[in-house]
């Protein structure tokens, strides 16, 4: 443990004999103004900046060296942001909690899959804002290796576009565009890892870049590691280590080859956050994205970046400082943008991350998960359970709430949770993966497995919102019912997300119901991957019937687009505050928001059939006068009692 006197002491000392040294380097590069800026926020970051730090490199014997480096790297980038950027960086200074409008809205979707290259997806902003988007997450769209390159995560240049899609200055463009109107750009900032094709891979052999990864000459310290390490891909490759190719230069791994560590893939290099460096290099790639007019950045794998003999190297402490340091930089450099976390973990290390100080934003797996767990078992124990208990953050930051995204769907919830409620976390898990693959008599689901070991029956589940809510088995049947069915499950789920607190982010192609592609398959670099089911590319055709109320793509996205509406109508929606109601019944998820004025009280049936609440349910809900549902608008009148549909929710405003 530091000791705090003596951090802020040396943190002002070190400001004071660095600040002069940054102001002489930079003094024909600047305007008086712009340095005034950089220095202000300096000043107020510093000493955070300097413990982060210490913690993580004070033992560098260099240490002063690196620092300086850092801060000169953090200046260059500052005066190299545009002029439109640093007027927005001094307005979310005067405005944090923007981000907890009730206005906000996220899509997500990949670039050529949702419209072919950047310029068309500047094209679609007319479609982003009829949907009443206001930030759009774009999946990894820089450089990588052509094939299998993991959906783009294996970034080969963070400072160049896939040519496929377009090039850095149509991503400058698209971003002011889309600012213009309103809709913030979100980018991943994959800092994990970096493809085997990237120039610091290349060089790895090299004095300078020898360090930059972890590379060793022999199994020894692999073999070490991997005693607590567990396996991320084991149908890919054993254990977290690769074996590397001969390098040409001085350094481990050199000669006759060696072994590289990468957790994912075996053409994604882990970076090495031990060196001092390779940290000041990954700042200045990040503050470059957020030169181009990125607004969120979200942070990939926040749970491996740093690694350490005897742990299991997952959600260590240097990783939080890591990131608390990006963080810092961040606020001096290009303040605007915020950090959305990616840690699909247990609960209790999910939110570990989010803070005002590291990440302001962060997925939430775990309503994910039970939204699905709920559908499958038409109870809401575990979902009210976990809610009640682990949906309060810090009032700084948001929780980013979904249905699904790019990835599989893995059963994060907490066993010690499961077992309050007398379920065992092992066999759920099992009736889960059966249920959502379909083979669970009786299903809905049309999803299938991703990453199925067949000793253990573990997997996770691959399929678009639709296929798994039962729309695909729907229309392979001639039954009207599990056809509206199907469509209520839909609604049901996101207008959750909708509501429940925070930003919900779509991915887009679920607002029109967009099946399952099962067409990866006969791509032999896809095929290998089940979650390419659930990223089609988009089908304009349908999307152009979403209008039409007679359509299935109608049904869903004008019943999606007006609780949209509605959410950015009233003000109560707005904020994270929230409170899971005991409804009474095991088969009505509930809870109140009251985010800004006046109060709505939310109820959604999990079960195909009727539930109904009585006047004493109701009241104990806190319902004791006529409300209006604002989703139906009619007025209820909770003394006579509640009746909810088949999957059916309400938006009680008083």
């Amino acid at each position: 443990m530091l000791d705090s006197d003596w951090i802020a002491h040396e943190s002002r000392r070190s400001l004071a004999r660095l600040l002069p040294r940054l102001a002489r380097q930079f003094s024909g590069e600047t305007d008086s103004d712009s340095w005034a800026a950089f220095t202000r926020r300096l000043e107020a970051n510093f000493a955070p900046l300097f413990n982060f730090l210490y913690q993580l490199y004070g033992h560098h014997y260099d240490f002063f060296y690196h620092l300086e480096t850092i801060l000169a790297t953090v200046a260059k980038m500052w005066l190299a942001r545009p002029a439109e950027l640093k007027a927005l960086d001094a307005a979310r200074e005067n405005d944090p909690r923007w981000f907890q409008s009730n206005r906000m809205l996220g899509g997500v979707c990949y670039v050529d899959l949702f419209a072919g290259n950047l310029d068309g997806v500047r094209q679609k902003i007319p479609y982003f804002k009829e949907l009443g988007l206001t930030y759009l997450h774009l999946m990894p769209l820089f450089r990588c290796p052509e094939g299998n390159n993991d959906g783009g995560y294996a970034v080969s240049s963070y400072r160049e576009v896939n040519p496929i899609l377009g090039d850095m200055t149509q991503l400058r463009q698209l971003a002011a565009e889309l600012r213009q109107d309103g809709i913030s750009l979100a980018l991943d900032f994959i800092f994990n890892h970096t493809s085997d094709e990237h120039e610091w891979a290349l060089r790895a052999g090299d004095a300078e870049h020898q360090n930059y990864y972890l590379i060793f000459p022999d199994r020894r310290q692999p073999d070490a590691y991997e005693t607590h390490l567990r396996e991320i891909f084991p149908d890919e490759h054993p254990g977290a280590f690769s074996p590397l190719p001969r390098l040409a230069g001085e350094g481990p791994g050199v000669g006759a080859g060696g072994w590289v560590w990468t957790t994912f893939h075996t053409f994604q290099w882990d970076l090495n956050y031990a060196n001092p460096a390779l940290f000041t290099a990954m700042a200045e790639e990040m503050l470059f994205i957020a030169n181009v007019g990125v607004e969120v950045l979200r942070l990939d794998a926040v749970a491996f970046i740093w690694k350490r003999l005897g742990t299991s190297c997952e959600n260590l402490p240097e990783a939080h400082l890591l990131i608390q340091a990006f963080n810092t930089l961040a606020r001096i450099a290009a303040p605007a943008m915020l950090f959305k976390s990616e840690a699909i973990v247990h609960p209790d290390e999910v939110a570990k991350y989010i803070r005002p100080d590291e990440c302001q934003l962060s997925y939430n797996p775990l309503l994910m998960a039970l939204l699905w767990n709920s559908l499958a078992t038409r109870k809401v124990r575990l979902l009210s359970q976990a809610m009640r208990e682990r949906f309060a953050i810090h009032p700084d930051c948001a929780w980013v709430n979904y249905v699904r995204v790019h990835d599989d769907i893995g059963w994060t919830f907490s066993d010690e949770d499961a077992a309050q409620l007398g379920v065992k976390g092992y066999d759920h898990r099992q009736f889960l993966n059966s249920f959502f693959t379909g083979r669970f008599p009786g299903s809905f689901a049309r999803g299938l497995p991703f990453q199925e070991n067949p000793k253990t029956g573990d997997m996770r589940i691959s399929g678009t919102c639709a296929s798994l809510a039962g729309l695909e088995a729907a229309l392979q049947s001639e039954a009207a019912e599990p056809l509206d069915q199907a469509v209520c499950r839909i609604l049901l789920l996101h207008s959750v997300i909708l509501s429940l607190g925070g930003i919900p982010l779509i991915y887009l192609g679920d607002e029109v119901g967009q099946l399952n592609d099962y067409s990866y398959r006969d791509d032999p670099a896809k095929a290998d991957d089940s979650r390419w089911v659930h990223r089609p590319r988009a089908n304009w055709q349908n999307i152009a019937r979403r209008n039409d109320p007679q359509t299935v793509e109608g049904k869903v996205y004008m019943g999606l687009r007006r609780l949209i509406e509605l959410r950015q109508k009233h003000e109560a929606f707005a904020g994270g505050g929230m409170k899971v109601l005991d409804t009474g019944n095991d088969h009505v998820f509930g809870y109140s928001r009251s985010g800004g004025r006046g109060r709505i009280t939310a109820l959604a049936n999990f079960s195909e059939h009727e539930q109904y609440l009585n006047a004493d349910q109701a009241r104990r809900l806190g319902l004791e006068k006529t409300s209006t549902d604002l989703v139906a608008g009619e007025a209820v009148s909770p003394t006579q009692g509640l009746t909810l549909k088949p999957y059916q929710f309400v938006w009680l405003a008083e």
